[in-house]
Parts: C-alpha cells; structure tokens; sequence
C-alpha cells in the first residue's frame, strides 16, 4: 500500500504563519510511562526504526517470517525452555508494536490538532463575517448621515475584514484538506494494526510464559539461597560451639595464670618494698649532699662576687687616678708648648726631643736593670759551675791521681768561661724580647720555632737538672771507671782543642774502649760501605728569616743508613756557630741499622746577618755533620712578565696591561718605576757592604769596648733619623716621604733590640750599614724619582709609580698604550728599589700603531634577546677619516640570507663623514639548520661575524652581530577544560598553568571572552617572565540551564592565538537563594552580626517559553510542586542558622536568619589557663628561692657572727683555758641545719590538665581574659551547603525522607571577619550574664558589672532601653572610656512579683555591642511572728529598773528574708512629740484617736523608753530569729507607751504591737479605774533640783481615781453595777525596808448608804502580786433613771512609802434601750 506523503513544506509554513500566537506542538505522550517528548527526539534513539507505517509492517512482516521459519526449523528439537533467539524475537516483536501504537497515537494526535485548528478557523470566519456584517451596517448609516470621513474608513476597514475573511476561507480549504490527509493516514494505521492483531496476542501469551518461567527460576533460586542458609547456620553453630570450649579453655589458662602471677607479685612486692627503701634512703643521702654542696657553692659565689666588687671598685679607683694622671699631663704639656710658641721655639720638635729623650732615658734604666739581673744570674752560675768542678775533682780523684790533663781541662774551662759568660749575658729576657716583636712589623719564621720561651725554659730546668744528678752520682767502689778515664785520657789534646761542654763530655764515654774512629775504607760483613753514616732529616737545618733576639728549635732525626750497629757521639758546631747554636743530644748508645735517635737544635741569634755552619759528629764508621743554614729577612722581588707587546691597534685607541710585582721575601722594600736605568745604584750597593764589612772587622777587635759604646750608639741610632728626616724634608719631594720614613721606622725598630744585647758585635755593623744605606740611598732615591721624559709619548706608566712592598706582597702596576702615531713603539722601563740587596727589575714594552680610513663605529651589535618570526632593526654606522669619497659593500655569510639583511648593500661614504646602514633581522624557524655553525640549539646564541669591503683595500672591516634567539610559544598546561555540572547561582572555578617558554616576558590577555566566564587574575591579562608559570583561574558562570561548549582565545603580545577548549553544563535549581554571598561586617568576640535572607521558590508553571524552568541542562523539566530544604553549617562553628530546614510551597518564599558569634575556642581557653598556671608557679617558686637565699644569707651571717662572739678568748699566761661548751655548738649545729638553701618542694607542682580546668573557675577567666587582649584579627570565610529535595515525601510515608539531587545544591557563601573586642567584662569571671537568683518581692538587689576598654581608642558607650515597668534597672549612667580604663555598672533587680524574670541590656559602642543577659527569680517573703500584734503589756515596775519580753520571727519562705523592727516614736513624724511635753493620747477629742494613740510619756535623758534588739537582720530559709523587747523608764509614769511594727524590705508589716508600761517610784499601786481628763506628769513640768525639796517638806496631796458604775433597767428592774480595782506590789531586785503592800478603805459608811459595796475592805499583797478590789453598786429604790449619784472614799496604801487615794464613785442608771457598750 502506498503511504501518501507528508506535509510539504509551503503547507507548513503558511499554517505556522497563521498560527504564530499559538504555534503547534508536535508532541506525543506515552501513556504507560507517562514521558513526554517529541517524535523527533523519540525516534532518533534508534537509526535503523522505520519511519512510516508501511516500513514498519514490512519489518514486522519480515520478522515474523523469519522467526516462523526459525520456529518451525527448530520445533522438534525445542524443550520446554525458550532459547536467546525465542527471548530476543519476543523483545523485539514487543517494541515494534509498541513503536506501532506510539505511531498511531501520533497519527490521531495530528487529527484531533488539525480538527481543533478547522474549528478554531471556522470560528474566526464566522467571527470575520459577522464584523464585515457590521461594518456594511455602518457604512450605510454613515451614508444616510452624510459622513464621508466616516465612510471612507469603514470602506477601508471593510475591504481588510474581506482581505481577511477571503485569507480564512483558504485556510479552512488548506486545514480540511490537512485533516482529510490525517484521517487516511490514521486509518492506514488502524489497518496495518489490525493486520498484527493475531502477533499481538502471540507476543502477550509468550511475555506470560516468559513470566511464568522468571517466577519459576526465582523461586528455585529462593529455595538454592535457603538450602545454603540452613547449612551455613550450621556451620555458624558448630563454629561457635568451638569457640566457646576454646574460650573456656582460655578462661582456665587465665585464671591460673592470675593465681601465679598474684602469687608472684606478692613475692616481689617485699623485695621492690625493700629496694624502694632504700632508693629512698640513698636519695635522702645524695639530697643532703648535694645541699651541703649547693651551700659551699653558694657561699663560694657569694665571696667571688665580694671580691669582684672590690676588685672593680679598685679598678675604677685605678683608672679615675690614670685619667687624672693623663689630664694633668696634657695639660702640662699643653701650657709647656703654649709657653715655647710665646718664646719663638717649634713646639713639636721640642716635645719630640723630650719624648725621644724620656724613651731613652726610660731604656737605659730599663736596660741597668737586666744588666745587675744578668749579672746576679752569671754569679749563680759561676758559683754552680764551680761547685759542679769541685764534685767533679772529687770524683776524679777518688778514680786516678790527678795529671796535666786536668789542668789543661781546667784552663780550656777557665778560657771558656768569658765565652760563656758572655754567651749568657747575650741572653734576652722574656719582656725584652717581647716589646722586639711587638716593634716588628711582621714575623715569619718557621714552624718548629713556636713556644720557644717555654720550651727553653723546659730545656734549661732539664739541664740543670741533669747536672744536678751528675754532681750527686758517686761510685761506690772502684773498678770500671779506671778504664773508662784511661780511654779519656789518651786523647787530652783534642778534649782541649774541642772545648765542649760538660754534657759532651759526658757523651764521649759511651764510645767503645779501644776503637777510635777510623777515616779509612770501611768494609762492613764483606760490603765496602760509602757515605755518611748517618744521614739527618731536614738534610739542611735551615733557620730562615729569622729575628735578632728571638729563639728558634727544630727537631732533626739521625738514621743509621750503615749496615750494622753504630755509636753516634756529638763533636760540636762550627766555630761560626757556637754563639748562636746549641745541641740537645743524648747519646743513645748502640744504634741497629735502620734506627734513629732525635736530637734539638736550638738557634738563638745574636746579630742580623747570615750563618752557615754544620753540627759535627763521629761514629764507628766515621764522621759526618749536618749542615746548618740561618738566613736573614731579605727581600726576593719578581714579576710576571718582562715583555709587553701590544700587538697591533688602530691610532686612537687606548689599551692597558697590567704587570704584578711580587715580593716573596720577608722583608718589606720601597719600589720606583723609572724609564732609564740608575748606574750608580750598584755601585752604592757595593760601599755599603764593603762598609759593613769594615765595620764588622773593627768591632770584633774591640770587643771589651763594646758594651759602653752600644748604649751611645742606640742613643745615636734613635735620634739620627728623626734629625735627618727633619733635614731633608724640607729638600726632598714628597715621593721619597713613605721611603725615607719605612727605613728610619725599621732602623727605629732595631735599634733598641740591638742596643740591649751585650754582644754587640753585630749589631753596630747593621745599624752603621743601615745608616749608610739612608745616606747612600737617599740620594739614589731622590735621583731616580725625578723621572725624565720618555722617548715615546704613546707608551705611559699608570698612576701607580711607585709605593711600598710588604712581606709576601704584590703590587699590580699599569702600563697604557695610546697610539697616536702609525708605526711601532718602544720603550724600557726599570722598577728599583730602595733595598741596596735587590738588582732592578727592566720591563720592555711593544707596540704597533696602524691606520685604518673606515671603521665601524660600533664593531659589536648586540640586538639582545630575539624571537622567531619577529622583525629586528638597527643602524651600522660606519666612519672614515680619508680624505676621498670610498665605496662601501656589506657582505653577509650565504647561510644567513634568509635571516638577515643589510640595506642598502652598497653605499658612498663621503671624505671624513659618516654613513649610515640599517640591519633587518627576522629568524626564522630553519636558522639552526641554516647556520649550524653560528647559531647554538641549547643556548640559543647567535653570532654571526659580518664585514664591510672598502674599495681599494685588502683588508675589510669586520663586524659582529650576537642575538640570543628564542621562540613566543605559550603553552597551557591541559588542552581541554571540563568545569562539570554548574549552577546558574553559583560559579565554578578551575585553574589552568600558563607558561612562557620564551627568554623574554611576554604579555597575554584573553579575547571574546563570553559573558558567563571570568579569566583572573587582572581579567585574563598580563605579564610572563622568561620560563614563568602562571596560575590563571577560569570561572564559569552559568546564565541558563544547558550545554555549553565553547573556547578560550589567550593573544600574546605578538598577536599570537592559543586556543583552549572548554565545557560546562548548567543547572538551574528549584530553589533560589536572595543573596548567595554574606559579608559580615567586622565583629568582635562576643557580639554577633545578623543577616538575613530568602529561600525563594519561583518555580510555578511548566512553560519554559515564558520563563526559565528547573532542570538539568537538557534533561526534563522538574515538577512543580513544594520543595524542601536543609541547611547544613560546620559543627561547633561560630555560624548559626535559623531555621535551618524548611519547605517552601510555589511561588512563595522562606526566610533565613543567618548569625555569626565569633567566640573562643574552650581547648583554648583552657590551654592558655594552664601556661599562666605554669608561668605564675615558675615565678612564684623563683621568687621564693630569691626570699629563701636572703633568709639563709641572713641568718648564716647572723650564726657566723654569734660563733665569733661565742668564740673563747685567748688563755691568759699560768691560766688555764676555760671548758668548751658543746650545748652552745650543738645548738648552732642545729641551726645551721635548719637553714635550707632551697625551697622544700615536697610536692612538686604538676601543670593540670587542660580539661581539668572548669568552665566556670578563676583560672578559665584568666585564660579567656588572655586571650581577649591578645586576640588576633582573622578572617574565615564559610560555604555553607542547602540541599534541596527532589519533591515531598510520599504521602503513604510521611516520616520518609525525600530525595535530594547533589546538582540541585545551593550554596551560601559567608566571609565573617573576626577582631579583637575593644570592651570586655573585667568582674564576674568574664561572665556575661548576672544571675540574682533569688530575691525577695520588693527587695531591691544592687550587683556591680565592671567592663574595661582593651582597645587604643576611647569608647563613647550607651545602653538599650530596659523596660521600663520591668524589674531590671540601671542605676548609674555610662561615660566615656579611655584606653585600658574601666567603668562600673549598678544594676539593680527589684522584682514585683513571684516569678522568674530574664532581660538582656546592650551595651554599644562604635565597633561592638556587649550584651548582659539579667535573670532572676522574685520569691515571696513569709514571714510569721509568735506574737500575733495588738498589747505588749510590761505592767508596773520601778523606776530605772528594766523588764524584758521575747517574740519569735520565723521564716517559712525559701530565701533569706530581711527585716527590720520600726518604733514610732523613733520615726522623724514623732520625735518632735517625744518627751515630757508630748501629750497622750487621752487630750485628743475623739475617742477613735485614743484607741489608737501611739507615742506616751517618754525618758527624761532622751533614751527610748523601749528598746529592741535586734533591730534589723537576716532570717535564712526554715530559720527563725528572737526578738528582744526592753521596758526601761527613767522617772515615774502611767502613760509609757509605744509602736513596735515589724516590716521586710519590701515594706510589707509583719505585725504592729502596742507597747505600754507604767513606772511608780514605790514598790505600791492602784490600776483600774477611769482615766482622768489631764495626766499629772504630761501637765506638770520636769522636777527641778528646788521643788524636789519643796515637795519633800510639804504633805502630798491624795491621789484622785475615777469609778464610773452604770445601771441598766431591765424588764422593770435594776441590775447592779460592777467595777474592780487592782492593788498591786512591784517586786524589786532593790533592798527594801517592806516587801509588801497594805491597802484600807475608809468612809464606807457612806459608800454603803449610796448603794455601793467593797470587797474586801483591807488587805495585804506580796511581792509581785496583785489583789482585786470589786466595787459593786445596786441603785437604790426610788432612783431615778439617769440620775448620777457620787461619791468619795479615801483608798490608802503602805508600803516602803504610805500613799492616799481619793476615789470618786460615779452611779448612773439608765434603760437597756440605751447603748450597751456604757453599760457596765
């Protein structure tokens, strides 16, 4: 069946261009899957799907043939199991039918959109028509109105809707004809559908065998896993079955184990108790040794530092003495030459002379003074000498009788001895010789001449020594010493010619008896045997450069080289030598063949000239000697070179050699660079030796002579050169200065070495031919300074012309040759010196002068650093000096043409002109396979020698060009970046390595960078050094969710381009945050900084054409629905969030509170309280070591002083030394041992462990506080994640939690920089919050908060507003702060009610806010008292005595409650009424007043009637207090009255009570009755001392009381009336003369006809008692109602005093209608 084709694309386009505001989806939905897409993007999954309905039939066609046939191939051999084929055919059969249904449900989707698009234009026509209905309605309206202009328009508007209208209506034809193609589309597939109805229902049956067999197959994998599980169980069982009989075993192993090692240990614990003992007992042993020890240190350096102390204090002293030496010195010297120049005198020269003179005179002394030394010296020697001759005459004589040997011995000894004498009086003192050195200018001498002085010392000590030994050994018997002095004596002359010493004589016993030596042929065990001996190393003892007065020793080794056993004996020195050289030599008897023996030479030199000698010996097999060579300082000059030749230059040029004279002598000299040569030089030389000579002859002659004239030849010596120099400085120049001075300096140096020795043979002729030498050679010097002219002006001498050599020097010197002229140059130059002993030195020098009529001016270009492919320029100038025009050709080498080029090539250069060429360099990448032998690969060095061809001439002019080349490569480290997955709210940063390959820096930037990358640093440019790597960081910036695939371009300086490829993919979340980046201002430690941001859920709809929607680069756009979050900060950081979960519903937001509190870290805190702990602990033990030394110090030197004033007294003569008292040293035993040096650290300190330190302690405050002030700034920077959910949990588990995608994260970035607080808490540890705890309602609780300012800068402080009907409150206001200054806050907490309270105050400053957190709990007070208030009655007492009651407060609240006890009448309302003149209650008008009257009579003295004690206190929780109430008036009253009230702190009354007590003079009283209208003592004044009298003479009036009695009629009748009367008697602690009352009454006669009866009449009342007196009225008959009836009875009382009161009846009676409360 042919399928019809698919929609052209004109059809296409004229229905998208109707349907632009609507454009059509194709799009299908999978009902099953429920994925939506595209038709496109569905089937370009698979290539090889077919793309119609008729293709697809045919496929499945095939394949249905295909698997038929498989199937009935395979039929018979078929199982019960399907095979691969059957499976994959039935997967395959399922997804083209399903490819089929998707087809055909695209298929109907077409027609259903193509018939909602018919309709929809069908309307639209109907709509078109309607208006264009419409609009002819109007027009023909307007027509009849006349309204052209109308008409016109709605013609036009008539004619668009027909326009428009005709459009529609073929758009209808074109959209049916559409559907109609979409139906028969549709029904084609409805059809092929049909035709695969039977496969359909084939590939269901097989999909549900296909099930069957997977349920089957699990199930028997099901029962596989539980026969393996059931085994493995049992396996499990046995195993652990096993374990637990191992593991009994092992508990038994161990259990005996134990018993044996406590057994064991119980064993050791006795022996390690022993040993620790005594460890113990050893350790207290070394301790008190080692303070025994630290004492005597102790004391040691404590006397070191006395006598440093002293030592420095005479040192200052010294020194202040030297300087005021000093001082008066120069100031004498100073008045001395003032006083010369006023004479007309040189002062300089004068001093000089002085100074020379005093130095002089000085010497001489000095030089006296070694002279008696030596002298004193040379006498103990002689007189040892002798003795040692008188032993030895001894000891001769006791072997042979003595003969004309002796004799000669004994002259040969006594001529020696002047020799000898003088010899030892040539000897040097060690100070001497020391200021000889000092005077040097330098020493060289040989190695082995070191420590001479001690070593001399050594040998002399040994000497005598040895002669010491000699002079004591003495033979026993006689025998072999015969022999031995018959061999001595055979040879008497040649001991006498040979004149040795003591020690060589010695020597020459050890010869063999009999065998002299013999100089013949020595044959040896048949081998005739030729040479020395013996032969020495050094073969040459050389004493080389050596100094007059100093003492030089080596070591010489003989070795017998003959060839059998040999003697050695030592003869001597040459007689040159004897003065100066001495042998310590020990013969060592037989020497083997091939053995050696040592021997010391020892060169002490008298006189300044050179020796030669050698040291003689004999042996067995003959002499031999060594050779002895001692040579002065001199001088051994050389130069380098003697022939300069220039060679060939250009005129004009100027070119330099340098010559290096070298001295490698000892001895210093003056040099003179001459251009001729001196002739008379040599011959001076020769003078001044001859002279020496001469001079050295004449003082050998005169050698008794000698030592007088030395001294004036010293003296001479020393004061020659300075006149000399005075003289010709004035003649000569000032080139012969340094000479001149050098030699007189050396000749200065010398002298005074010289002059001192007694042996001044040698001496004298040195300084005689040093002053010849300054007479001849000046003038030689001064001739050869003045240099004459040079023959040739070319060749000159540098500036260094002449000047001093030094010992082992060298002078460099400087020739220049400057052509002026072609042609060659000569000339000789001769360097001299002023040292006469050294020949000059000549110098010839050469060279040629050429002229040359072109140059380059600059015959080396340099063109630096080049790169390949680059283009380098610069000019060749080229000069002549002809006079005509040349022609000029530059010539480059063929391998550079490429590379290089000179224009123009050929030129004219004009007569003495210049001409310019310019040089193009451009390398190329082939330049090393071009000029390989230019151009060096590794280095990149290029020279390339190029020329200039001048017409007319030979020889060209060459010229080089150098360049160093290199490449402009820049290479990334990675050809391709992948930034990965990427929010569009956040960024990705990668880095890459840019390196510079190059030698020269290179710039680069990045070009066309796109809007969603960033290149940093310095946005993608700058600058490469040579061979640099930078790290560029790459940011990616997401602006959309999807794909990105792009590519960097880095440009180099050159305009080179590097490309890197790059790739991303972008996110966009559900979620969005307001601000991704939170910059937190700087905060202190302590405060805290707050910010706040948004959650945002803008995701609302699925269109993504009207806005961005969420999804995952191109992935399906995510659901819109709620969604949750979670943020996750960094445990125990300092970043809190609020909330930090949440959900957020579409199109609504979350708000977020983000906090950063920078704080301390605990581990910290505690850390640095345990090294203060440490640091205080350290100083405190050093500052008790320091007290403790002071005190031992102290009390050692008060127990020294009591020792010396304990210490017994010398015993008298004939008396007999008083006893010892061993308590009193016992006693300062003791108390020395008491003095302990060191503190006792019996428990040592332990520094604590850093969580042993509570949070809340001291030490924790230390350390925070510590830490506070040396807080340094940080900054830490937090990325705090947000995870967001995929969608809400599912409803059937609520509690499950949601999934979340890693590529949907947000991220919030925050930078929280951290600074030092510059105000902290100084009270309360630190701490923040003040708790009051509990505190009483009303109370008011005052707590003081200290803060101090720890910055540089003062702070202005406020507060926040507390609130104001809290119960918190600041009393004090804040102030300005300066640096480290502190300031305290009164806080106050006064609770109103019973609850808790918690407030939170600020306190601001302008770079922190320190909050103070308030709390507190208000409590309730209740308090109780056992007195329940109203009376406190104390009753009648005697005046002045006191009477007390007690009442009990108790606290049944659960604070400390505080009270206080208030007494009215010491309130400030009744203090004015207090006292006599306040009147009682009893005046005041109403009787309400008088119920409550509060103050009454008070004292006379101003004291409180009433006293309470205490008055005010504290009641702890379930406690309770007494309180004491005392009655004590000071006169006699009725009316002491008083208001006790009981009140807390919040003011609340406990209890009011009334105080009230009367005081009677008399022990006797009468209580009861009406109280009188005015009270006798408030009316009456205070007794004076004149009334008391009065009232004493006269008789006291009767005392009134008032009875009042009413009668009440009741019902007809009277009932009587009824009063009482108390008679009373005080019991005092007073002596009284009666103890107890009587009372009496009298007149009842009277009482009784009046109605009124007493009961009892009379009676007696003890101590302390009361009695009652009733009084009973019954009205009379005939009475008549309220008539008052009255009467007066006298009551009388005795006691210690008799007392009459008058007692006034009162009776009325009246009705019970009347007010009850009168009745009585």
């Amino acid at each position: 069946m042919d399928v019809p084709a698919r929609d052209s694309p004109s059809e296409e386009v004229s229905i998208s261009s109707f349907h632009s505001e609507y454009p059509p989806v194709d799009t299908w939905k999978d009902e099953e899957t429920g994925d939506e897409g595209t038709r496109a993007e569905t089937f370009r999954e698979d290539p090889a799907q077919p793309t119609d309905a008729a293709e697809l039939s045919l496929e499945l066609d095939a394949t249905n043939c295909a698997d038929n046939d498989d199937d009935l191939g395979e039929d018979g051999g078929r199982s019960g199991k399907k095979s691969y084929a059957e499976t994959a055919r039935m997967f395959k059969l399922r997804r083209n039918l399903d490819q089929l249904d998707c087809f055909h449900r695209q298929k109907e989707h077409n027609v259903l959109k193509a018939r909602e698009e018919l309709k929809v234009c069908r309307l639209h026509i109907s709509e078109l028509e309607r208006q264009r209905a419409r609009v002819e309605e109007e027009i023909e309206q307007q027509k009849e109105d006349d309204n052209s202009a109308a008409v016109f328009r709605l013609r036009a508007q008539h004619k668009r809707l027909c326009q428009e209208l005709q459009q529609e209506e073929e758009l209808e034809s074109h959209v049916a004809t559409t559907l109609r193609d979409h139906e028969l589309e549709m029904c084609q597939v409805e059809v092929e559908m049909g035709h695969f109805s039977l496969l359909r229902v084939e590939v269901q049956e097989e999909e549900q065998a296909y099930q069957a067999l997977q349920a089957q197959r699990g199930e028997a994998r099901l029962q596989k896993e539980y026969t393996s599980t059931q085994s493995l169980q049992l396996r499990t069982q046995c195993l652990k079955a096993r374990q637990a009989a191992t593991q009994k075993e092992e508990e038994t192993d161990y259990q005996r184990t134990t018993e044996l090692s406590q057994a064991s240990r119980q064993k050791a614990a006795l022996y390690l108790k022993e040993t620790i003992n005594r460890m113990h007992r050893e350790e207290a042993e070394n301790e008190q040794q080692s303070r025994g020890l630290r004492q005597k240190r102790m004391q040691a350096v404590l006397s070191l530092k006395a006598n440093i102390a002293c030592t420095q204090e005479s040192l200052r002293a010294q020194q202040t003495k030297a300087r005021a030496q000093a001082w008066r010195q120069e100031e004498e010297e100073r008045q001395l030459r003032e006083s010369l120049q006023t004479q007309g005198i040189n002062s300089t020269k004068y001093m000089y002379q002085q100074k020379k003179l005093q130095e002089f005179h000085r010497k001489k002394e000095e030089f006296q003074e070694k002279q008696k030394s030596k002298r004193v010296e040379i006498v103990s020697k002689l007189l040892l000498e002798e003795e040692l001759l008188e032993r030895r005459k001894r000891h001769h004589a006791l072997l042979i009788p003595p003969t004309q040997v002796s004799r000669v011995e004994r002259l040969a000894g006594h001529e020696r001895s002047p020799e000898k004498l003088l010899q030892s009086l040539d000897q040097q003192p060690a100070e001497t010789k020391e200021e000889e050195r000092k005077r040097q200018d330098t020493v060289f001498s040989d190695s082995s001449s070191s420590s001479e002085l001690s070593d001399q010392e050594e040998s002399r000590d040994l000497e005598e020594e040895q002669g010491l030994t000699d002079s004591l050994a003495q033979p026993e018997f006689t025998g072999l010493w015969d022999q031995i002095r018959q061999v001595h004596q055979s040879t008497p002359n040649e001991d006498a010619k040979s004149l040795q010493s003591r020690a060589e004589r010695r020597d020459m016993s050890l010869l063999p008896v009999g065998k002299p030596p013999v100089a013949g042929k020595r044959v040896i065990q048949g081998k005739e045997f030729k040479g020395s001996p013996f032969i020495s190393k050094p073969e040459v003892i050389l004493f080389k450069d050596f100094d007059v007065g100093q003492v030089y020793k080596k070591k010489v080794t003989l070795t017998n080289v003959s060839y059998t056993t040999n003697y050695c004996k030592l003869l001597g020195v040459t007689m040159d030598l004897m003065d100066f050289i001495s042998i310590s030599f020990e013969p060592p008897g037989p020497i083997s063949a091939g053995m050696a023996c040592d021997m010391q030479v020892i060169f002490q030199p008298m006189m300044n000239k050179d020796l030669k000698g050698e040291v003689q010996f004999v042996s067995a097999a003959g002499p031999f000697s060594v050779p002895i060579r001692c040579t002065i300082k001199k001088c051994d000059l050389s130069v380098d070179i003697d022939l300069i030749v220039f060679g060939t230059h250009v005129v004009g040029q100027t070119i330099s050699r340098a010559i290096t004279l070298t001295n490698r002598g000892a001895l210093g000299t003056c040099f003179t660079v001459v251009s001729s040569p001196c002739p008379s030089l040599a011959q001076s030389q020769l003078q001044a030796q001859a002279h020496a000579l001469s001079e050295a002859s004449s003082a050998s002659t005169e050698l008794s002579q000698e030592r007088s004239t030395s001294i004036a030849a010293a003296s001479d010596s020393q004061e020659s050169p300075a006149s000399r120099d005075s003289g010709e400085l004035k003649s000569e120049r000032k080139s012969q200065e340094p000479l001149l001075v050098s030699d007189s300096k050396q000749s200065g140096a010398q002298t005074p070495a010289v002059s001192e020795t007694l042996g001044g043979v040698e001496a004298a002729s040195r300084r005689r031919s040093l002053a010849s030498e300054q007479q001849e050679g000046g003038p030689a010097l001064k001739a050869s300074t003045e240099e004459p002219s040079d023959s040739s002006s070319d060749i000159t001498i540098g500036e260094v012309r002449e000047g001093e050599v030094g010992p082992f020097e060298s002078v460099k010197l400087e020739i220049i040759f400057t052509p002026t002229v072609p042609g060659e140059a000569k000339l000789d130059f001769h360097i001299k010196f002023s040292d006469p002993t050294c020949e000059p030195i000549s110098i010839g020098v050469r060279g040629t002068a050429v002229c040359v009529p072109v140059w380059v001016a600059q015959p080396s270009i340099v063109l630096k650093i080049c790169m390949f492919d680059r283009l380098y320029q610069d000019s060749i100038v080229v000069q002549s000096r002809a006079s005509t025009a040349l022609r000029l050709t530059f010539k480059v080498c063929p391998e550079l043409r490429n590379h290089m080029e000179i224009l123009p090539k050929t030129g004219y250069i004009q007569a003495r002109s210049s001409f310019n060429a310019k040089l193009k360099f451009l390398p190329r990448r082939s330049l090393f396979e071009d000029a390989k032998t230019f151009f060096d690969s590794e280095t990149g060095v290029l020279e390339v020698p190029l020329t200039v061809q001048v017409a007319d001439q030979v020889r060209p002019v060459p010229f080089t060009v150098h360049a160093v080349i290199t490449s402009s490569d820049l290479c990334f480290d990675r050809t391709e970046v992948d930034f990965g997955y990427c929010s569009i709210y956040e960024s990705v940063k990668t880095s890459v390595r840019l390196t510079n390959l190059t030698l020269l820096p290179q710039d680069f930037g990045f070009l066309s960078i796109p809007q969603f990358v960033q290149v940093q640093p310095n946005d993608g440019f700058g600058t490469l050094l040579p061979l640099e790597t930078l790290e560029v960081d790459l940011i990616f910036s997401a602006k959309k969710a999807g794909e990105y695939s792009f590519q960097l371009n880095c440009k180099s300086g050159i305009n080179r381009d590097f490309p890197l490829a790059c790739r991303a993919v972008g996110v966009h979340p559900p979620l969005e945050l307001s601000h991704s980046l939170v910059q937190f201002g700087a905060t202190a430690v302590g405060d805290c900084s707050t910010a706040v941001l948004h959650v945002v859920n803008a995701h609302t709809s699925l269109n993504e054409f009207t806005h961005p929607v969420p999804r995952i680069g191109r992935d399906p756009v995510a659901p819109v629905g709620p969604r949750l979050f979670a943020f996750t900060p960094p445990e125990n950081s300092e970043i809190s969030l609020t909330p930090r979960t949440g959900k957020v519903l579409p199109g609504q937001r979350c708000l977020v509170q983000v906090t950063f509190s920078p704080r301390l870290c605990d581990q910290a805190i505690r850390e640095e309280a345990v090294r203060l702990l440490c640091r205080s602990e350290e100083l405190r033990l050093h500052e008790l070591e320091r007290v403790t030394k002071a005190e031992g110090n102290r009390k050692g030197g008060e127990q020294e002083g009591l020792c010396k004033r304990e210490a017994p007294t010398a015993p008298q003569k004939g008396k007999k030394p008083p006893p010892a008292r061993p308590q009193v040293k016992q006693t300062l035993k003791e108390k020395i041992s008491k003095v302990s040096i060191s503190p006792k650290t019996d428990s040592p300190f332990r520094a604590p462990n850093p969580a042993d330190i509570q949070s809340g302690s001291e030490e924790y405050a230390v350390g925070r506080a510590s830490l506070l002030h040396s807080f340094p700034e940080h900054y830490s920077r937090y990325v705090i994640p947000c995870f967001v959910s995929d969608g809400e949990p599912p409803q059937s588990d609520p509690q499950a939690q949601p999934s979340c995608s890693p590529l949907n994260t947000l991220y919030l970035e925050l930078h929280c920089p951290a600074v030092r607080p510059p105000l902290v808490v100084a009270s309360s540890n630190g701490q923040t919050t003040i708790n009051y705890h509990q505190v009483a309602v009303g109370q008011k609780v005052v707590k003081k908060l200290t803060v101090q300012n720890i910055s540089q800068e003062a702070l202005e402080l406020r507060s926040s507003v507390l609130d104001l009907s809290g119960p918190f409150s600041l009393l004090n206001a804040l102030r300005r702060l300066g640096p480290g200054a502190t300031h305290t806050l009164l806080l106050a907490f006064t609770p109103a009610l019973g609850k808790r309270y918690r407030e939170t105050v600020e306190i601001h400053s302008p770079n922190m806010t320190l909050e103070i957190t308030l709390c507190g709990v208000g409590v309730d007070p209740l308090l109780t008292s056992s007195h329940q208030g109203g009376l406190m009655d104390f009753g009648y007492m005697l005046e002045k005595e006191r009477a007390s009651q007690v009442f009990k407060l108790q606290n049944t609240s659960s604070l400390a409650v505080r009270f206080s006890v208030l007494l009215h009448s010491l309130s400030l309302g009744c203090k004015a009424q207090s006292g006599a003149d306040s009147f009682p209650a009893l005046l005041s008008p109403g009787p309400e007043e008088q119920t409550h009257s509060t103050v009454g009579t008070q004292n006379y003295s101003g004291q409180s009637v009433f006293n309470v004690t205490p008055i005010e206190g504290t009641i702890a929780p379930g406690k309770s207090q007494d309180i004491t109430v005392t009655f004590l008036p000071d006169h006699e009253s009725l009316h002491y009255s008083d208001i006790l009230k009981v009140e807390l702190m919040n003011k609340s009354t406990v209890c009011v009570m009334v105080l009230k007590g009367a005081a009677r003079s008399h022990i006797m009283y009468l209580c009861g009755g009406d109280p009188l209208a005015v009270p006798t003592d408030a009316v009456h004044p205070l007794p004076a001392s004149g009334d008391s009298e009065h009232t004493v003479d006269c008789e006291k009036p009767p005392l009134p009381v008032l009875l009042t009695l009413r009668g009440v009629y009741r019902e007809g009748a009277m009932s009587p009336a009824v009063r009482e009367l108390e008679v009373g008697c005080i019991c005092s602690t007073q002596p009284m003369a009666k103890k107890n009352v009587e009372f009496s009454w009298e007149g009842l006669q009277a009482l009784q006809q009046r109605g009124f009866t007493v009961e009892p009449t009379r009676g007696t009342v003890d101590a302390g008692h009361r009695r009652t007196i009733t009084v009973i009225w019954t009205p009379p008959c005939g009475l008549k109602p309220n008539e008052v009836v009255q009467v007066c009875a006298p009551l009388t009382l005795r006691g210690d005093e008799t007392e009459v009161y008058s007692v006034t009846l009162l009776a009325l009676a009246s009705r019970a209608s009347q007010d009850p409360s009168h009745t009585n």
